[in-house]
């Protein structure tokens, strides 16, 4: 049997998640890699370059972030197993669970539900705004509800099943490059004009990492739904994400929702396609059995590294 490290992260992250004292301490690696990547794009992505210039500094940039971050990890996974030995596995466990939020991710939506269960939309609006990047001021119960089960769908993925997945492909350096890339993408990997050319190697990167993941992560949501694969295989290209769809379209199919469609952002409507055939009225009620869904699927993810662990 290989060292569970992956199975003890698992069971580290949603025992403990990252602590608020310790986050208001010390914050979270992932705020090492967010500096690095914003002062590198106030020096380098200067508008008056060229698009072509911008987007070499961009490839610069995602390559001495993935250097730096993957030759660092692996410099410690390689100390901490020759000092510790056979019982180097719960220092890389630790040293894993930062990168995985499944509590965390739980911990954010669940207010949302709670809200809407308890009738209070302002508080929903005001719970759900801390997820979501879109308009949430004016959302009403529906809107609220899909906003969230959206990014719970999108952030299972992200959070949760592709840090698992690279953390059980490259060990620690694994897990560690693909949250540095996914923190990239999240800052830079955008096509407004002023990140398009400088974001593109951390965008196309990104879509690459989580390639398997996101149909891994569809796959499982619709599994432990037992529906939602017809969906998903139909309504996964909607998405203008190459990846995000098929989660998102696993779990309105496995809820029997539409999800998508015109959202807000900035006070503008963007009229995205609608993913799903379902009730477009979503509430209190699919926000507790998004959640039930949510907690089954990463004990699907369990049992994967367990079996990982078992079968190595």
């Amino acid at each position: 049997m290989a060292e569970p490290v992956a199975v003890a992260a698992l069971v580290i992250d949603a025992a403990f998640g990252w602590p608020a004292a310790v986050y208001t301490r010390i914050g979270h690696p992932v705020g090492l890699f967010a500096r690095f990547i914003e002062g590198c794009e106030q020096r380098w992505n200067d508008p008056n370059r060229t698009d072509y210039a911008r987007r070499l500094a961009g490839i610069a940039m995602i390559a001495l972030l993935l250097a730096g971050v993957g030759g660092g990890t692996w410099a410690i996974e390689q100390a901490v197993r020759m000092v510790l030995k056979d019982w180097a596995w719960p220092l890389l466990a630790l040293a894993a669970a930062p990168g995985l939020a499944q509590r965390s991710l739980h911990d954010h939506v669940r207010p949302v539900a709670c809200a809407l269960a308890a009738g209070d939309l302002p508080a929903a609006r005001m719970a759900v705004s801390h997820i979501v990047g879109r308009d949430t001021a004016a959302l009403d119960e529906p809107g609220v509800a899909r906003a969230a089960i959206e990014s719970l769908a999108e952030s299972f993925c992200d959070g949760v099943a592709a840090p698992l997945f690279w953390l059980l492909v490259a060990g620690l350096p694994g897990l560690w490059v693909y949250k540095a890339l996914n923190t990239a993408d999240s800052l830079i990997g955008h096509r407004e004009p002023r990140w398009r050319a400088f974001g593109w190697a951390a965008a196309r990167a990104d879509d690459l990492a989580n390639l398997i993941p996101a149909r891994l992560a569809g796959f499982l949501i619709c599994m432990v739904a037992m529906r939602g694969f017809t969906t998903m295989a139909r309504d996964a290209g909607k998405h203008a994400s190459p990846n995000a769809g098929w989660p998102e379209a696993a779990i309105a199919g496995a809820l029997g929702l539409r999800l998508a469609g015109p959202v807000g952002y900035d006070a503008m409507v963007q009229h995205k396609p609608w993913i799903g055939s379902g009730r477009a009225n979503a509430g209190a009620a699919d926000m507790a059995r998004a959640l039930v869904l949510y907690r089954r699927a990463c004990l699907a993810l369990w049992l994967i590294a367990g079996g990982a662990a078992w079968a190595l």
